[in-house]
Parts: structure tokens; C-alpha cells; sequence
């Protein structure tokens, strides 16, 4: 069965990481990995927070391991985090170099990439999603 991995980023971050994303999905499907990015898949009114946080969890539930781009940060994406860590997903926290690190992801992460340029994120997330898929696969 493919494995999946769920892509936390906040919706307002989302356009500033096009690259960093298609660089991740990339290197996922060399491991035969699909790529759910939550945000792209859905559009929820500012009133269906519920509706749109139980389909995240949801999602999270059937997915492999979370994958979250934190340099913004965003309090939805922690809340992924902790659910995620709650239900024993490896967790892979991205951030860029000059960015601010959060102690609460970074404390419950199991994975920390921090990139300065697309190069440097494809090479960690090569080597990170190679001991996830090895250890998902015992």
C-alpha cells in the first residue's frame, strides 16, 4: 500500500513556498510517497473552522507521517503537530535557516530540517523520508 505523508502549512503561508512544496513532493515520490497537502486539497468558509479542523485530524488519522513548514508560524499547523504526535506519526518539522525556531514543534518533532536553499532541503528531506519509509516498512 503507497504511503502518505499530510503537508501542514498555514493557508496565508502558503504561495511563499511553491518551491520548498514541489521540491518535498519530489523527493517523496522517488520513496513512492504521495504528498496530501491540506491546504490545496480544501477550501473551507471562515465558518467552518470545525468542520475544517475534524477533516485535517481526519486526514492525519490516514496518513503515514506529517510533514509541517514552519517558518511562519502558524498555531493550526502545532495543533496538526500535536494530534499527529498523539497518534504516533513521525513528525518532520521544516523551517528555513534565518527563521524562528518553535520550541513547542521543535520539542515533539521527531525530524528537524532547517534549509537555507532548495538544495539543502532536498538532500535532508531525502535522507529524513529514507529512515522514515525504512522504519515504517519493520
Amino acid at each position: 500500500m503507497k504511503k502518505t505523508a499530510y503537508f501542514g502549512i498555514s493557508l496565508s503561508s502558503r504561495k511563499d513556498f511553491d518551491e520548498e512544496i514541489r521540491v518535498v513532493n519530489k523527493c517523496l515520490k522517488s520513496f513512492d510517497v504521495a504528498l496530501n497537502v491540506f491546504v490545496d486539497n480544501h477550501n473551507f468558509a471562515s465558518h467552518e473552522d470545525r468542520k475544517m479542523k475534524e477533516t485535517a485530524l481526519k486526514e492525519i488519522d490516514h496518513c503515514d507521517f506529517l510533514i509541517v513548514e514552519l517558518t511562519k508560524k502558524a498555531i493550526g499547523v502545532g495543533v496538526e503537530v500535536g494530534y499527529a504526535k498523539a497518534m504516533n506519526k513521525p513528525i518532520v518539522y521544516l523551517k528555513k535557516k534565518d527563521a524562528k525556531y518553535s520550541t513547542t514543534v521543535g520539542g515533539i518533532s521527531d525530524f528537524f530540517i532547517e534549509y537555507e536553499d532548495l538544495f539543502e532541503l532536498e538532500m535532508q528531506i531525502k535522507e529524513t523520508v529514507n529512515s522514515i519509509v525504512s522504519e515504517l516498512k519493520k
